[in-house]
């Protein structure tokens, strides 16, 4: 398998870091990188670069968005994950726009309903209790080891 980082933004209910967790401990070749806590990382001697986050109004996260700028080498494949309380709605766009400026190859994007407490959601006690859930993350794993095939 082709030496992998994923990069992810995983704040509140830590949706998007359950996803990229199990892709990682299926996968040797994969390496997480924190864009909380890293700010840069060189990316040069990967072959394969995800960027995974939750939505934020709308959004990836603005500290993804200014990892993938800082660090993102040029013509490498890559690939989106996003956890939302969305469906429907295409959020990958501001990631996307960042990869195509690099000349980045992108090989999929998918997406799962995560938790969420957000707004008046959290007077009812939050929305998709229990998403992502084992279901999803075989979606997931079966996303990443089909990427490129």
């Amino acid at each position: 398998m082709k030496r992998t980082a994923i990069v992810y933004f995983s704040e509140h209910h830590g949706n998007t870091k359950k996803i990229v967790q199990a892709i990682a401990d299926a996968h040797e070749e994969v390496t997480l990188i924190d864009a909380a806590t890293k700010i840069e990382v060189d990316l040069s001697g990967y072959e394969r670069i995800g960027f995974a986050s939750g939505i934020y109004a709308g959004c990836f996260a603005r500290k993804l968005l200014t990892f993938a700028q800082i660090n993102l080498p040029d013509k490498k494949e890559a690939f989106i994950i996003y956890t939302s309380a969305m469906n429907g709605r295409h959020y990958g766009d501001d990631i996307r726009a960042l990869l195509d400026k690099r000349n980045a190859r992108v090989l999929g994007t998918w997406h799962t309903r995560g938790f969420c407490t957000f707004g008046p959601l959290k007077l009812i006690g939050g929305a998709f209790r229990g998403r992502p859930g084992e279901e999803e993350i075989r979606e997931a794993l079966d996303f990443y080891e089909n990427l490129g095939a």
